[in-house]
């Protein structure tokens, strides 16, 4: 029985608390910055203990850590691994399935990351150039006929990136965005990313990685626009959906097998330049394009919300292969079920601008559950029994089926069983949108 440690508080975060105990092999361990009820509930249902602290700090983690005998442990989030907490864990002597702070560079330094898979000649990346000078970028800007995505290099939520013809109108604003990155080191970084604009439709790949080989899981397509019909400013992202099998509705296995390839390709490249292993989880970012898979990032941990659509199905013991994984070697590649899932984040009134705080939220479990659906808490609390809204998404909603229009009425359904002052993207996973994704890439010619 491994005494489980998980660093983080999000619905990511309650995702993977949850696949760790529904194995029945772990007790779980939480170190969190909030209560979150479902992880909290999750660790005194498993034998286990759950703090509050500051979980970007080595000290607090590794106490909390030595306290309760923890013998796996897996911080979660960008910033706590940015923060080198797998390495205050390691240097005594827990085993972690989490990257370390080297090896989370490929997500907290976009620079770093273009320069890998340029130096070791990995295929999918765009045309690009990196920056810390205006004059040069907007130079660069001029070269691509404005036609660009702008980065900061360092960590933004998910809220850092701008593309024009969506958040940018054309290349001045593209320079401007630039200057303004450059002035005031947006991401904690003083270089910025800035490559061509892509066309195509994206979709997320996830991998549990052991150091010497990635195992994918089922692709995922994100949406990080606020509104219906991909409008509006980015956010964390407001749900997402996978497909029967591995495969969304508009790619082909052969387009797995290579954006697999990449990632594979990415960390025998790392070790090559390090000399030491990529242990975690790798998410790839990619763009279908008509020449096939373009890597426009990557994470080193599980995605919020992707983690709820792939863990949802996963078959096997995620303690277990958590375990092989911070031992280096992952015995068999994972099972997953062969559904189609869909996740709705119900986000406060006025996400993602000024949020409503400190709002109740009348939450029918029974109902929800009657749906076949599955709940996970994000930015709440809980007082006196009372779940209050923050000041981001609130609860993610799963719904899983045979199919994506199953699945998106199970998840929709869940949603009305929340009431309060909250909202969520209705469109996501319905044949509409799922449609359009289709058509998008058969006028691309890719399918």
């Amino acid at each position: 029985m491994e005494n489980f440690l998980l660093v983080g508080n999000g619905a990511r975060e309650h995702s993977i608390a949850e696949a760790v105990c529904r194995g029945g092999n772990a007790r779980l361990f939480a170190f969190m910055s909030a209560n979150n009820p479902g992880i909290a509930r999750l660790a005194r249902e498993s034998d286990g203990k759950y703090g509050i602290g500051d979980i970007h700090s080595s000290s607090q983690v590794v106490s909390f850590a030595k306290q309760y005998g923890i013998t796996l442990a897996f911080p979660s989030p960008d910033a706590v691994l940015a923060a080198g907490i797998t390495d205050a864990l390691q240097a005594q002597g827990i085993l972690c399935a989490s990257p370390t702070l080297e090896a989370a560079r490929l997500e907290w330094d976009k620079s770093y990351c273009r320069d890998l898979l340029r130096d070791y000649k990995v295929p999918g990346s765009p045309a690009f150039g990196i920056f810390e000078n205006a004059q040069e970028a907007s130079q660069f800007i001029d070269s691509l006929q404005g036609s660009v995505a702008v980065k900061p290099a360092g960590l933004t939520g998910g809220k850092g990136v701008k593309v024009v013809g969506y958040q940018l109108k054309d290349g001045a604003e593209a320079k401007e965005y630039s200057r303004d990155l450059l002035a005031t080191r947006h991401g904690g970084l003083n270089s910025i990313v800035v490559e061509e604009k892509l066309e195509g439709e994206e979709f997320s790949l996830q991998a549990f990685s052991d150091g010497s080989k990635v195992h994918g899981m089922p692709m995922v397509q994100d949406h990080k626009r606020a509104y219906e019909n991909d409008v509006g400013p980015n956010t964390g992202g407001m749900g997402s959906y996978s497909g029967t099998g591995n495969l969304l509705p508009f790619t082909r296995q052969k387009h797995y097998e290579e954006a697999l390839g990449i990632m594979q390709k990415t960390i025998e490249a790392f070790r090559k330049k390090t000399g030491n292993k990529f242990v975690g989880i790798l998410y790839g970012g990619f763009m279908l394009t008509r020449e096939g898979p373009k890597l426009l990032e990557y994470n080193a941990r599980f995605g919020d919300p992707e983690s709820m659509n792939v863990l949802a199905l996963l078959k096997d013991d995620l303690a277990e292969i958590l375990s092989q994984m911070a031992a280096g070697k992952i015995g068999k590649s994972p099972l997953f079920e062969k559904k189609a899932t869909v996740c709705k984040y119900l986000a406060p009134e006025g996400y993602p601008g000024k949020a409503l705080t400190n709002q109740p939220l009348q939450i029918n479990s029974q109902a929800i559950g009657s749906f076949g659906a599955k709940a996970y808490y994000a930015a709440v609390y809980e007082e006196d029994g009372i779940i209050y809204t923050q000041s981001s998404r609130s609860i993610a909603l799963v719904g899983m089926a045979d199919t994506i229009s199953d699945a998106e009425r199970i998840a929709e359904g869940a949603c009305g069983s929340v009431i309060g002052k909250v909202w969520h993207r209705k469109d996501i996973g319905t044949d509409a949108l799922v449609k359009r994704r289709v058509d998008h890439m058969k006028a691309l010619g890719v399918l």
